[in-house]
């Protein structure tokens, strides 16, 4: 099981059957998430050093003005992840931000927040296996899309 599939499933509840990642499209109907590479996208403009928010050292910056720093450097380090609820969340990010990935993947804001609350530590714990923000940040959006693209689809 791929990483998007655990998360989906730890997301709807373990409610309905686990996605494939050639189903990804299929989930929510119309407009549903769209493919791996839509979501990949997405998370590669909150996590990308030319992405909107200036990479991931721009995202522990929003943490950090939110009060939240030890939440994201939980992620970050190499100890347990902190949890974040969805809320929590789109006050660090705030609604343009949230807005826009939503608009991006074609859902809404209400079914995004508890996705990329489940899926955002997971990730930034995986592109951070030393325990610390890389000097040269994680990449271009480019790079940072090839290497989230491997990290979803993974078995």
């Amino acid at each position: 099981m791929g990483l998007l599939d655990s998360v989906l499933g730890q997301v709807l509840g373990g409610t309905q059957p686990q996605p494939q990642a050639g189903d990804i499209g299929s989930l929510g109907g119309p407009g549903g998430f769209g493919d791996l590479g839509n979501i990949a996208g997405a998370l590669g403009g909150l996590l990308a050093n030319n992405g909107d928010l200036g990479g991931l050292g721009g995202l522990v910056s929003k943490f950090d003005q939110a009060g939240m720093g030890d939440v994201i450097g939980s992620w970050i380090g190499t100890g347990q992840n902190a949890p974040i609820s969805g809320g929590q969340l789109q006050q660090v990010l705030g609604n343009d931000v949230i807005s826009g990935i939503a608009q991006k993947l074609g859902i809404n804001a209400t079914t995004l927040l508890p996705l990329l609350a489940t899926m955002l530590p997971t990730l930034i714990d995986h592109l951070t296996p030393k325990g610390q923000v890389p000097q040269e940040g994680l990449g271009n959006q480019d790079d940072l899309l090839a290497s989230l693209s491997g990290l979803l689809q993974k078995g």
